[in-house]
């Protein structure tokens, strides 16, 4: 469910990245566990001669049953309910009820991935074939001039209202398959970012080159209309994109996004690699250049993937590595583990005196190892040396470890302006495969880590082979910087691009890498909602057990009043999502590709984690053919095997669906309306009729699913006239008791009907976009219909709900009730639909408060009233929270956060159970995210320093911006203001961070109906009788509110955040899960050209290098140690 995670109940030994429990003891724990001891001891089941006051049994049963009898018979009239099923009962002949076979399901729905994702492979290889042929043919022209369409400057005029330099006239247009973004369909534009100058000979060459896609773009989208953004990612950094679309710059007026950044780029130029960075932390590193030594690392790390294998050795007398629990491994490259050495380097500090040939020995003997053990990618592996180049003693390592073979390439990195070493660092690179740059400035980091990139793709690239690539999920909020774009999951299919030119065929030039997106939502329409029953549901995973799609993924947190992508939201782990796989059997078969099922009971929450479903799920399994990821469907025990299949004329279907009152699931699809722009103007329920009535026969449509959507309109059309008679009778305000009645379908049928003017309906949002969880999504079926199949047939399910948001209190409460319609044929039961109504809490209490007026036989007034002071009456429902009370402020609350001393005695008592949840998408602040939160107040001079330092950055900004000076380069200029930027940024970013979490959820156990007792609270006995409602999911509790039971501790429903001892993390961070190779690896190749390997640096002078010494001094203290 959005917003939602799967949790666990803790009965297993742990394993990687899940809760090690026997190691988290807590006094708290303790001694609620003493006191439950105690309870059981000391409490009694109450006779009928107990000493205090007495609770009558036989009243409080009585009040029970005369409310629930109450409560039924409003809820049944005003609903509808025995109707409903007494016309799907009248049909029940003409039904019949099929099995599913999951197996047949999944297999049918990875052959229809696989027909879509083959359809995105050959638009990518068009663009890679006419992308080649197009360099073929052009030849490289130094001095040429040529205007391009720049996706920044589009549109833009001058002071004299002209267009400026390439940036002519570009027509945009709203277009609802590109996320009603403005663009251009019949041609693409150029994006660069800031630190890449558009005249450039190599931009315009390329750019020039690749206008020959523009015609393969549009014949592209014209023979597959599903598709959506096409790109070539330039090797030089430009980024052609269809539709053409205006780029917009950041705040700081920065364009950032490098496509050569970007995952499928990567991806797609370079095969998996295992890489040690190895850096120089000796005292001659300190300042500017540790500053760009930590830049260049995280470049770097910027660079690899969930493919990917890495780990960091710094050195100066002496080595260590940056994460020690990583020592004498490698960590996969996923998110988590980049961020978090990110985290490391940040914290590195200079001293000493730097001794090489001792980090690259503990280098070279970390991927032999890991060679060996067949562990890692089993691809590229790579030692990236960083330093300020004083190194000696590095042949003889060299000679022992890589030499003649040479297996792994050596990358150096020369920091600083100093070139005495830099025949050394050449040296080394040359004579081991890789590639030599210095790095003088922060913005020469980008460009030179670019180089390993392009070495790594030669063999690739000297075979030509076009491997085609997938991503993981990811969320490119950054493709378009300020524009409206919803937040969606995506994966990329990416391909590279060579150049075929013989002269330069063992350079191995690496020309870029196209691309399209797909949009993951689009992939699981091709598992319908309809086929997988009420709790079922379809998702995929990738090649490294990572969740790519699934309905209790939760990619975004909120911040503030922003919705933000989790730091490690496409790095969740299959085994955090289905939990109660606690051997990895489905985690491992899905990974190995395999085709079959498995069988496991499971707890699935609801409703925001409040309340569980206790479950017995069919997984069933296949891999999607030519792709790295495989498929699943679940499918729930009993109804969810099962269904349900019947037959209507279309006349008289189509004379009920147009019912005013009756809406279809707007994410379903019933028929294909997103690729034809005639078809996307049209609603599912208008593309429906229009399918019926032949008026469009151009129009697809699900046959099976409208075939149920027409019977469900027949059997439920008569619920229609039944409220309306319903509303006529009960026009009178005094009796206005229920504000609405709805039903569901299993086809996605929605019917509702006001008993109120629209003006005073309470919760407006319910049964609308704005309350996901009360309508059929994508993801699942409405709150009420979930609960209510679970529940008996006949029986209610009644949940109090905040009319607004939770959060803000007073707002009118209101109930819903629901209860399941089920069909049976041949033995076998399928859910057809679930009914029920929305009333206010008032009616609610004025039924219950008069129910417990009742006594019986007893003539007079009652000797016991729930509204005496010396009894306190509750309902609360079966999982604890309080419908009804005395006290307006306690209705929603969880019982035990209002009465601990109750809630603890029905738990020792086996009324009510406590599960143990746990999310492992949680985000927690971290405990100690300061060292000294106070310490600008103890040091005026801090404070004066921190004032001077953001002076000066004003100063150096206003200089870098002002043009007179004229002479540097634009990526200087961008690079050291992005910097800038970024540093006042730091003291606010949010401090949220990933963690796991647990929680109580409480479940009555509905074997007991009815108890009572007495609680021991010192001086006094609390006495308490419980009741069970029937034909709901509703108790009554009754209590002595005169004894004072405060000693007990309240019980809070809250979530606390899982700590685990330093070695358990760091077991849990060195662990090597299961995952699947990329089937490729291109290494080495004999014809390649491993003198190319690199050269000096642009030395020219410029403004910003010249301000670097003065930047050290403004820039944070903790980047410069």
């Amino acid at each position: 469910m959005p917003g939602l995670s799967r949790f666990h109940l803790d009965t297993s030994a742990p394993h990687s990245r899940r809760p090690c429990h026997q190691w988290l003891g807590s006094w708290a724990s303790l001694q609620k566990t003493v006191v439950i001891l105690c309870l059981l001891l000391s409490s009694t089941s109450l006779s009928p001669t107990h000493a205090q006051t007495k609770i009558p049994l036989e009243t409080v049963k009585l009040w029970a049953d005369t409310f629930g009898r109450d409560l039924y018979d409003t809820v049944t009239k005003y609903s509808g309910s025995l109707l409903l099923q007494k016309k799907y009962k009248d049909v029940e002949s003409s039904l019949r009820i099929k099995e599913v076979d999951g197996l047949e399901l999944v297999r049918k729905f990875s052959e229809d991935m696989e027909t879509m994702l083959r359809r995105k492979v050959e638009a990518v290889k068009n663009l890679v074939e006419a992308a080649e042929e197009a360099d073929l043919n052009h030849e490289f022209n130094e001095s040429l001039v040529f205007n391009y369409y720049n996706s920044v400057l589009i549109n833009e005029r001058d002071e004299n209202g002209n267009y400026v330099e390439l940036g002519a006239e570009f027509v945009l247009e709203s277009n609802a398959h590109f996320s009603n973004l403005m663009v251009n369909t019949s041609i693409s534009s150029v994006q660069l970012p800031t630190n890449v100058y558009n005249k450039d000979p190599d931009i315009l060459n390329g750019v020039y080159m690749s206008e020959a896609l523009n015609t393969v773009f549009v014949e592209n989208f014209q023979r597959d209309p599903t598709l959506t953004w096409q790109y070539f990612g330039s090797s030089t950094g430009f980024f052609r994109i269809y539709p053409g679309i205006k780029w917009t710059p950041d705040e700081n007026g920065v364009i950032a996004f490098d496509c050569r950044n970007r995952g499928w780029y990567i991806q797609a130029a370079t095969s998996p690699k295992d890489i040690v960075i190895v850096v120089d932390t000796s005292g001659s590193m300190k300042g500017l250049r540790m500053t760009i030594a930590k830049h260049t690392i995280s470049t770097i790390l910027d660079t690899l993937g969930e493919n990917d294998f890495v780990n960091i050795i710094a050195y100066s007398d002496y080595i260590h590595y940056i994460e020690p629990c990583f020592k004498g491994i490698l960590v996969q490259a996923d998110r988590d583990n980049r961020e978090h050495f990110k985290q490391l380097v940040d914290e590195l500090m200079v001293k000493g005196v730097g001794v090489v040939n001792q980090a690259l020995t503990e280098a070279f003997q970390i991927l032999k190892q890991f060679q060996e053990a067949r562990q890692g990618s089993l691809c590229n592996q790579a030692i990236m040396l960083i330093t300020d180049g004083a190194v000696e003693d590095y042949e003889p390592v060299f000679e022992k470890y890589n030499w003649p073979d040479r297996k792994v390439r050596v990358f150096t990195y020369l920091i600083g302006r100093e070139v005495t070493f830099a025949d050394r660092m050449k040296w080394i690179a040359c004579n081991n495969k890789g590639y030599y740059t210095q790095i003088s400035t922060l913005a020469d980091a980008q460009e030179n880590v670019m180089e390993y990139l392009h070495v790594l793709s030669r063999p690739m690239v000297i075979n030509h082979d076009h491997d085609i690539t997938w991503t993981e999920a990811y969320m490119d909020s950054k493709l378009f910087t300020s524009q409206a774009q919803s937040l969606m999951l995506l994966t990329t299919v990416a391909m590279p691009v060579f150049s075929k030119k013989n002269e330069t065929r063992s350079h191995g030039i690496l020309l870029g890498v196209v691309g399209s997106d797909v949009a993951l939502r689009e992939l699981m329409k091709l598992a319908p909602r309809y086929k997988l029953g009420v709790h079922g549901y379809a998702f995929l995973n990738t090649n490294n057990g990572y969740i790519l799609s699934h309905p209790d993924l939760r990619p975004l947190y909120r911040d503030g009043k922003k919705l933000k992508p989790k730091p490690n939201y496409n790095s969740v782990d299959l085994s955090e999502v289905e939990w109660e796989d606690r051997a990895e059997t489905l985690r491992t078969a899905m990974i190995n590709g395999e085709t079959g099922s498995l069988s496991m009971d499971v707890k699935v929450p609801l409703d925001k984690g409040k309340r569980v479903l206790f479950l017995t799920n069919d997984y069933f399994f296949t891999d999607i053919s030519d792709t790295p990821f495989s498929l699943g469907v679940v499918l729930s025990r009993g109804h969810g095997e099962y269904i349900l299949l019947g037959n209507t004329t279309v006349e008289e279907g189509l004379h009920d669906l147009l019912h005013p009152d009756l809406t279809l699931a707007s994410d379903w699809i019933y028929c294909i309306t997103d690729i034809d722009p005639d078809h996307r103007k049209l609603s599912q329920l208008e593309a429906i009729v229009r399918f019926l009535t032949g008026e469009d026969p151009d129009l697809e449509c699900d046959e099976e699913l409208v075939r149920e959507v027409l019977l469900d309109a027949v059997v439920t059309a008569p619920m229609e006239a039944y409220w309306t008679a319903m509303a006529l009778n009960t026009s009178d305000e005094s009796e206005q008791v229920v504000d609405m009645a709805f039903l569901g379908t299993r086809a996605g049928l929605l019917r509702s009907s006001l008993f109120v003017g629209s003006e005073k309906v309470s919760d407006k949002k319910f049964l609308t976009p704005e309350d996901e969880a009360s309508i059929f999504t994508m993801d699942h079926f409405p709150l009420w219909y979930r609960q209510a199949a679970e529940h008996p047939a006949g029986s209610f399910v009644f949940n109090l709900r905040s009319a607004e948001a939770p959060e803000s209190p007073g707002q009118p409460m209101v109930v819903t009730a629901s209860t399941a319609v089920a069909v049976t044929v041949d033995k076998k039961t399928a859910i057809a639909a679930a009914v029920g109504v929305q009333m206010r809490l008032e009616f609610l209490q004025r039924t219950f408060w008069a129910a417990t007026r009742q006594c019986g036989t007893v003539e007079g007034p009652c000797p016991e009233s729930c509204q005496d002071s010396h009894l306190d009456c509750f309902v609360i429902d079966n999982n604890g929270f309080i419908l009804i009370s005395e006290r307006s402020q306690e209705m929603g609350r969880f019982l035990g956060e209002v009465d601990g001393a109750l809630m603890t005695q029905l738990l020792s008592m086996g009324v009510f159970s406590q599960v143990t949840m746990y999310d492992y998408q949680a985000m927690c602040k971290p405990s100690n995210h300061h060292h000294s939160a106070a310490r600008p107040l103890v040091s005026p001079i801090s404070a004066l320093l921190t004032a001077t330092r953001w002076l000066v950055n004003e100063l150096l900004l206003l200089l870098l911006e002002w043009s007179a000076w004229g002479s540097w380069r634009a990526d200087s200029k961008a690079e050291a203001k992005a910097v800038f930027h970024q540093s006042h940024k730091h003291k606010k970013q949010d401090m949220l961070q990933p963690c796991d979490t647990q929680y109580p959820v409480f479940v009555h156990q509905t074997a007991i109906q009815e108890t009572n007792g007495a609680i021991e609270c010192g001086a006094c006995q609390k006495i308490f009788v419980m009741q069970q409602i029937p034909s709901s999911n509703l108790l009554l509790l009754v209590t002595d509110p005169t004894c004072d039971c405060s000693i007990f501790p309240l019980i809070l429903q809250e979530a606390t955040e899982v700590k685990y001892n330093a070695s358990v993390k760091c077991d849990r961070m060195r662990s090597q899960k299961l995952r699947r190779r990329p089937d490729s690896c291109h290494a080495f190749h004999p014809e390649e050209n491993a003198q190319d390997c690199g050269g000096t640096s642009d030395l020219s002078a410029s403004l910003p290098m010249l301000l670097l010494p003065l930047c050290a001094w403004v820039l944070p203290p903790q980047l410069l140690r």
